[in-house]
């Protein structure tokens, strides 16, 4: 015969409540730990398609360009992705895992105090979330860890990539002079006035003012036949699939306008060049520059700059008695 008298029955009716409080607690770990590293996984998701096919995929083999987007640009979205599959389908491990992460962001961004904020912490509260959060049901939590970052990938990806997948390439790279939009310019060929490789601004400066008239080397004394062009004039030469953009350069409110947005395409770019940005000749102040994109986007940068991405090409106004290509 069972004794309900109020202690034993208050005992009775605490116990499930507390029961049921804990598995609640779980699930919300679980699915803020599932939100969270779902809503990372998409943001480098979005910003490695995006930059993929903006400063990648400039290679003429295919696995080349699809090893480049996977190791370098949705590596950040992978690696957030397998983590938070692995601490969700065995929690005990979610501790370890996010706090190596941890360990690991703190030594790799070790001059950086914004990291502590920006990227350990997170980890270690998701590594606990993890740890004590069992989200139900687990396989809608499996679907959103994997299902939404790939489509968020694809789906910024797929016109950035048509747009590469089409650009403009005549194989022509002698020196080529292109007219329209106000201006009748000779683009120096490939080679020391058109590099492939990176440069500082000095170095661009230099390469143009000693380069020969042919463009194909560089001479033993200053020429002054080939300068970098103005931003107005990179500006208004930008091209979309072989034809100008009708870019126009407003010096006031220091903005490139453009009547369709241009591209990587010939005759003033080389599709399958490292390169996406160029100096200019104009100066912002006594230790800054312009510098374009093939896409028209205009940004400020130091003289003694550089990157991988960063190069020139001269320029030079035609004589009469010059026979250039178009």
């Amino acid at each position: 015969m069972i004794n309900n008298t109020p202690t034993e029955k208050n005992n009775w009716s605490i116990l499930p409540m507390n029961e049921n409080h804990k598995v609640i607690g779980r699930q919300i770990a679980g699915w803020s730990a599932v939100f969270v590293s779902t809503s990372i996984a998409c943001f480098w998701a979005f910003w490695g398609s995006i930059e993929n096919f903006h400063e990648g995929w400039f290679s003429q083999s295919i696995w080349q360009n699809l090893a480049l987007m996977l190791v370098q640009y949705l590596s950040p979205m992978l690696a957030v992705m397998i983590i938070s599959c692995i601490a969700l389908r065995w929690p005990r491990s979610a501790l370890p895992i996010f706090l190596t992460c941890c360990i690991g962001a703190l030594w790799l961004f070790r001059r950086s105090t914004a990291a502590i904020t920006l990227i350990a912490i997170p980890l270690a509260v998701l590594g606990f979330l993890y740890y004590l959060g069992r989200p139900q049901p687990r396989r809608w939590a499996f679907r959103a860890l994997l299902c939404l970052p790939l489509a968020t990938a694809l789906v910024c990806g797929a016109y950035p990539g048509w747009r590469v997948l089409h650009r403009y390439d005549d194989r022509n790279y002698g020196t080529r002079l292109i007219t329209g939009n106000g201006l009748i310019l000779a683009w120096a060929p490939q080679g020391p006035g058109w590099p492939s490789t990176h440069a500082t601004w000095q170095q661009a400066q230099h390469a143009c003012q000693y380069l020969t008239a042919d463009g194909q080397s560089l001479a033993p004394e200053p020429q002054n036949i080939w300068r970098l062009p103005t931003i107005d004039e990179a500006v208004r030469s930008l091209v979309y699939r072989g034809r100008n953009a009708g870019g126009s350069w407003d010096p006031e409110q220091r903005k490139a306008t453009y009547k369709v947005n241009p591209d990587k395409d010939s005759p003033l770019w080389m599709p399958h060049s490292q390169v996406i940005y160029w100096w200019t000749a104009t100066p912002v102040n006594g230790d800054q520059v312009y510098r374009i994109a093939y896409n028209g986007y205009v940004v400020t940068a130091n003289k003694k700059g550089w990157g991988d991405y960063w190069a020139f090409r001269c320029v030079s106004e035609p004589s009469v008695s010059q026979t250039l290509p178009n």
